[in-house]
């Protein structure tokens, strides 16, 4: 069936599906771009950064500033940065970078979860208008005539935007699931990372001010 067919046959809701299918297309693309970007880098932005924190304050903060443009470099470059800073307030740089950088790697999921949920909805409407227009076209009398056979043809042409309204949404549930799967191992690592690099600058801290009291 071709698209002209299917536009033809689907009737009034294959319009807005259509939309639906092409946002969610272009929002599965541009997040699949996202995170292979972000998962091909990160072991090695992780490594070095806290390769050089056990052993150069000062050359840690200079890779993560180099790496500022990934999630997880620009979220341990955010403490790094700061001079010399209370452990709280390194506690806080962190908390606050690992808030942000998670944030901004929600984007296009409310798209792709309006996708879902509406996808469905808009092919059953489409159903249901072509099972008025259909069975309004005929009469008791047209019953077991051979004049039902269009209408028997318009209800099974009713059925193709449940069907697509069906296809877009399961195509976008798979993408979303596998992308929130991406985005809560980021959650992991994110807070494996930040508690790794706190207890280095503590360590650090209580070394270089060896009069503090210690701060849980």
């Amino acid at each position: 069936m071709t698209l002209a067919e299917l536009i033809d046959k689907g009737g009034v809701a294959i319009w807005p599906l259509l939309f639906l299918s092409i946002l969610a297309l272009g929002t599965i693309i541009e997040r699949i771009w996202f995170w292979s970007k972000v998962l091909i880098k990160e072991e090695l932005i992780l490594n070095s950064i806290m390769d050089a924190a056990m052993t150069n304050w000062g050359k840690a903060g200079e890779i993560a500033s180099r790496y500022r443009n990934h999630p997880l470099g620009k979220f341990l470059n955010t403490p790094l940065q700061l001079d010399n800073p209370d452990p709280d307030v390194f506690h806080l740089a962190l908390e606050t970078g690992a808030d942000d950088e998670l944030a901004l790697m929600r984007k296009g999921d409310k798209i792709l979860e309006g996708v879902i949920a509406l996808a469905p909805l808009l092919g059953l409407l489409g159903t249901v208008l072509g099972l008025i227009r259909s069975l309004g076209s005929i009469s008791v009398s047209d019953l077991g005539t051979a004049s039902t056979t269009g209408v028997t043809l318009g209800i099974g042409e009713s059925l193709i935007s449940t069907a697509m309204g069906l296809i877009v949404a399961i195509i976008s549930v798979v993408f979303y699931r596998l992308f929130q799967a991406f985005w809560f191992n980021q959650v992991r690592i994110f807070r494996k990372a930040g508690s790794d690099l706190e207890v280095i600058y503590r360590q650090r801290w209580h070394q270089t001010h060896p009069h503090s009291e210690f701060i849980s």
